[in-house]
């Protein structure tokens, strides 16, 4: 099984239990739809991070007050402002499911997510590798809603990327992004290498949630 599928499989709630042949001939056959419409881009810049007296973040000129974020960033002195999309092609296909065979729809949205994240984990990998060439070193990617990083800081992060020009990436009044299988997170950058994990689990202390990645990277 690739990871991909493992990753959907995930996103389906199953846990641990057992996923019939039907589901995974499902899969399949949504990848397959998916790698067909998906248009994926990402852009992403670098800005310098300092600390305030009240242990508060700034990242370029915004302002973050997050105990979770802090964590996360510790010994950083830069972090990656980053956004990414597998483009309209990809909610087209969801809402036609979900107006016809609900079923699929469900498990599309599920492959969709592993689609995009593992998009995002080549992408951390090619960034890492350039810039171990630097001597420097990443954190795990850490995404607007996640813990008590305030998902409102989402539009702020996509002006900061000129998102909305640069790969189509934009946000509702209601801070959802459009296209739907997109990503906004930010990224620390430090001198000094330590124990990192791309996915952001291990930073989560709900140890019973069904959707917990259990593997190591």
């Amino acid at each position: 099984m690739n990871k991909e599928t493992k990753e959907a499989i995930r996103y389906l709630g199953y846990g641990k239990h057992a996923v019939d042949d039907h589901v995974y001939a499902m899969l399949d056959e949504c990848f397959r739809e998916l790698a067909d419409v998906a248009q994926k881009r990402i852009i992403y810049r670098i800005f310098e991070l300092s600390r305030e007296k009240d242990g508060s973040l700034r990242i370029g000129k915004m302002h973050i007050v997050s105990k979770n974020l802090s964590k996360n960033m510790k010994g950083c002195s830069e972090v990656i402002v980053l956004g990414a999309t597998l483009g309209v092609g990809v909610d087209m296909l969801m809402k036609r499911y979900s107006l016809t065979d609900m079923a699929r729809a469900v498990i599309c949205q599920a492959a969709a997510a592993a689609m995009l994240e593992e998009f995002l984990d080549e992408k951390q990998r090619e960034i890492a590798e350039k810039l171990a060439g630097e001597g420097k070193y990443l954190r795990p990617r850490f995404s607007p809603g996640y813990g008590d990083f305030g998902i409102e800081h989402q539009g702020v992060l996509l002006a900061m990327l000129d998102a909305a020009k640069t790969i189509g990436l934009t946000m509702t009044d209601g801070c959802m992004l459009t296209p739907m299988k997109s990503v906004t997170a930010v990224i620390g950058v430090s001198e000094t290498e330590a124990p990192c994990h791309i996915k952001g689990c291990e930073l989560c202390d709900k140890t019973d949630c069904i959707y917990r990645r259990n593997e190591e990277c």
